[in-house]
């Protein structure tokens, strides 16, 4: 690779009036090129994607050796900066301690035991085909792709969260909702100016690890007219027998995502053409009673706004009364994602009172909850 990057000095014309349009900016920019070689070779990329990108580089170097290259050495730096920062074979470490996945799943979600239970299985099974084929590297080809359908707020994206937890992988969420385009996912060429890879490649670069949990969040509510395209981009990457070589248009060489746990969900699975639904294990959320969302907002979602506003917890005291005007603020059902804004609103008020020192200590009742309920949840 070394002696292919000296070879580039070595090509310039020996005519005076071409090698005068050499300035010192182009032997700087050869040197660059020639540090490029030099990581692509020392990567961790696939081998024939090297010789691709070698091939690309060699043809940059006749363009500069014509001065038109400004543009496409940009270009062709950009390509190269996004392989070699993909993670062809940087993986985080699994935990398949079903214990401790318990414990997350019951600490992050207030009931739901079924949910759980079923997660715990899927678990079991990806643990045991680790043990059966002794390796550390977890596979989830033989697996359903878990797919939860339920109303907004009703808890999908945070027990994705919770298995991504769980497992000790990163955790990453990509929005469907609105989607019009399969290129979104699959990326653009990187011949054409402005191309940049898909979304799923991002994610990829953004976690650097190749077996992240990756959301792909109400794939019901992709745009209208673009579904049967979308959904085909979906398919190659839930069907085992299409991700372990995913065509992302920009990188374009085929990327293996079959370490990848994907979770999809969904409002309603109308939207769903049937390829999709056949690679899906449906998982409907329940709807929360009143006594439940209590529960939530008391000991799960009122904690963790403590945190997030900065009051301590002796401060503010909440009485028992005051908790089932809390859950309906405006006297009609909120979602939790509802709730947990409310819940953050009137820790926000207080925190106001506080600093201003109008108030040293405070339990909200439901005499005085009007005061401090946000004016929008």
């Amino acid at each position: 690779m070394k002696k292919s990057a000296h070879s580039f000095k070595e090509s310039k014309p020996a005519s005076s009036d071409t090698s005068s349009r050499y300035t010192t900016a182009d032997e700087s920019l050869l040197a660059e090129v020639e540090e490029i070689l030099s990581k692509v070779a020392n990567s961790s990329a696939p081998a024939d994607l090297k010789e691709e990108v070698k091939e690309i580089l060699k043809r940059l170097n006749r363009a500069m050796r014509h001065a038109f290259y400004q543009a496409e050495f940009e270009q062709t730096a950009r390509y190269v900066e996004w392989i070699l920062s993909l993670p062809w074979d940087k993986r985080s470490e699994d935990n398949l301690n079903l214990e401790k996945a318990k414990e997350i799943l019951d600490r992050n979600h207030y009931g739901l035991e079924q949910i759980k239970e079923r997660i715990l299985e899927y678990l079991a099974v990806l643990k045991l085909q680790s043990e059966r084929e002794k390796t550390s590297v977890v596979k989830l080809s033989r697996s359903p792709i878990l797919c939860f359908v339920g109303l907004p707020g009703t808890g999908k994206t945070s027990l994705a969260a919770s298995i991504a937890e769980s497992l000790g992988r990163a955790f990453i969420r990509i929005p469907m909702g609105g989607m019009n385009s399969p290129l979104t996912l699959r990326g653009q060429p990187h011949a054409y100016p402005e191309a940049e890879p898909g979304m799923i490649v991002k994610a990829l670069r953004r976690v650097g690890a190749k077996n992240p949990v990756i959301l792909l969040d109400e794939i019901d509510s992709v745009a209208q007219g673009a579904e049967s395209d979308v959904m085909g981009v979906l398919l190659e990457l839930l069907d085992p027998e299409q991700n372990n070589a995913f065509a992302d248009y920009y990188v374009d060489h085929p990327i293996d995502l079959s370490e990848v746990f994907f979770v999809c969900s969904a409002n309603k699975i109308g939207n769903i053409t049937a390829a999709v639904m056949d690679r899906l294990e449906i998982i409907l959320m329940p709807r929360y009673t009143d006594e439940d969302k209590i529960h939530i907002a008391r000991d799960y979602l009122l904690p963790k706004e403590f945190l997030n506003v900065g009051l301590k917890s002796n401060l503010v005291k909440f009485s028992d009364d005051a908790w089932p005007h809390i859950i309906k603020p405006f006297g009609y059902e909120i979602d939790i994602r509802s709730l947990q804004r409310t819940i953050n609103g009137i820790l926000r008020k207080v925190a106001k009172k506080y600093v201003e020192g109008e108030i040293k200590q405070v339990t909200i009742t439901p005499a005085n909850l009007p005061e401090f309920l946000p004016e929008f949840v």
